[in-house]
């Protein structure tokens, strides 16, 4: 008897799995590197900063918060959060930290700084440095150093600086952080050299930035795809193929062309008029950071004619800025590192929203994607991506009349997320967002 396969809610990207692939290839790689006793590093997620110096200096870079999304999405986070917690660490510490606290206590104390045999995607390797960032993160450079002090190995913090839309328009702001940025890399590099004993490449390095650039460039462009309607890519595929562009995971070299054909793909769904979801009722914009352990919930919404054609600002790619006439490639990342916040100040200055960054997305997301519905996820353990939340929420619906659904959660731990109750509130949500149409309907919006 031969049993049909159940058809997916969601149709995903073919041209999703090989991106897919360069993250799981970027974890062997390290290991491998790890034996032949090659320097390998694990960074935090830096908005562009240090990616192309530690890729332009061959290292093998592994980042601990993708690991963590990567391991809850695999439903193996609870052992390394239960060792995480028996160290000492408190509960409401991001759930990214947790796992990897857990995961490096476990590694260094249990297998002797070997990589624990039962590690999802082959783990990661004791790094020869950590790379800390000052971006946005509340646990920033002190997670880091708490990982340094079991690794026993040095750690860089870099700094991201970002200031709030009024100060970033006062004279003279914009050119001194540049200056600082610039300087700081100059350090940053200095130190790696230190490190690894060689000396930059300054030529691979203004290769490598301006592969990043034209990375994020593309990818900007399959994200404006999805304003068409019906959207053809879910964000489920969004977040399965991020890594690449936002981490750098991989070569960027193999990077491009996988990204080229996500565009393309997603181009050619634009022409025939086909959906990531059969039947598109209510599209709806997600903040922040997704529940990676129960990723299933959005094939479920997906039945219901939901369709997420937006999402996390955090992870998305910078608004393209042209900086071929930068010729220091460590200006240029640091221009090309503010514009992924920078971005969205004009604008969101002119609506007088001093969200800046954080808040002020949300609104040109939810009217240039035409939302029916935002769902956003404030997050017990990270108060950086939920704090502007409530009134990302009030503003869409003061000035859009697009209603939110809030469903707190965490980015890791499965135990402070009910995917049951969620589904639950669907029905009565789809009925505010029928009655928030009518109401755009009157009030003279487009959608």
């Amino acid at each position: 008897m031969v049993v049909e396969e159940k058809k997916r809610t969601i149709s995903r990207l073919k041209s999703m799995y090989p991106l897919r692939a360069l993250v799981n290839e970027a974890y062997a790689k390290s290991a491998e590197a790890m034996k032949a006793g090659k320097p390998t590093v694990w960074a935090m997620l830096n908005f562009y900063y240090g990616d192309p110096i530690l890729k332009a200096m061959d290292l093998e870079v592994l980042y601990p918060e993708n690991y963590g999304g990567a391991v809850a999405a695999f439903g193996q986070a609870q052992p390394f959060l239960d060792f995480s917690d028996a160290e000492g660490f408190p509960t409401h510490l991001c759930g990214y930290s947790r796992v990897s606290l857990g995961y490096t206590a476990k590694m260094m104390k249990e297998h002797g700084g070997k990589i624990p045999p039962d590690a999802p995607l082959g783990g990661l390797p004791k790094p020869t440095f950590l790379l800390a960032s000052t971006a946005i993160c509340d646990a920033r450079y002190k997670w880091f150093q708490a990982l340094g002090r079991y690794l026993d190995v040095p750690v860089w913090n870099l700094e991201s600086t970002a200031p709030g839309v009024k100060e970033m328009f006062m004279e003279g702001t914009y050119e001194r952080i540049v200056e600082l940025g610039v300087k700081h890399l100059r350090d940053f590099v200095a130190f790696v050299e230190q490190m690894v004993g060689r000396k930059m490449d300054w030529a691979k390095l203004d290769e490598i930035v301006n592969l990043m650039i034209e990375i994020n460039r593309v990818w900007f462009e399959v994200c404006e795809l999805r304003k068409i309607r019906p959207c053809p890519m879910h964000s489920r595929d969004f977040w399965s193929s991020m890594a690449p562009a936002l981490f750098m995971l991989g070569n960027p070299r193999e990077t491009l062309p996988c990204i080229k054909a996500v565009y393309d793909e997603v181009k050619d769904r634009v022409d025939k008029g086909i959906g990531a979801i059969a039947d598109e009722k209510y599209r709806l914009v997600f903040a922040e950071l997704p529940p990676w352990h129960s990723l299933d919930l959005f094939d479920k919404l997906a039945e219901r004619g939901w369709n997420f054609v937006v999402e996390s600002f955090g992870y998305r790619p910078p608004i393209p800025i042209d900086l071929s006439h930068v010729k220091d490639p460590l200006e240029r990342i640091t221009k090309f590192s503010l514009q992924k916040f920078l971005g969205y100040y004009e604008d969101a200055r002119k609506n007088n929203i001093l969200g800046g960054a954080f808040a002020y997305p949300y609104l040109k997301y939810a009217r240039e994607w035409r939302c029916d519905g935002a769902m956003l996820h404030p997050l017990i353990s990270c108060r950086s991506a939920s704090t502007h939340l409530p009134f990302v929420a009030s503003m869409l619906q003061d000035k859009l009349k697009v209603p939110s659904l809030i469903i707190e959660g965490d980015i890791v731990d499965l135990r402070l997320f009910d995917p049951v109750d969620t589904l639950a509130r669907a029905e009565p949500f789809e009925q505010t967002m029928d009655y928030y149409r009518g109401i755009r309907k009157q009030e003279g919006f487009d959608w």
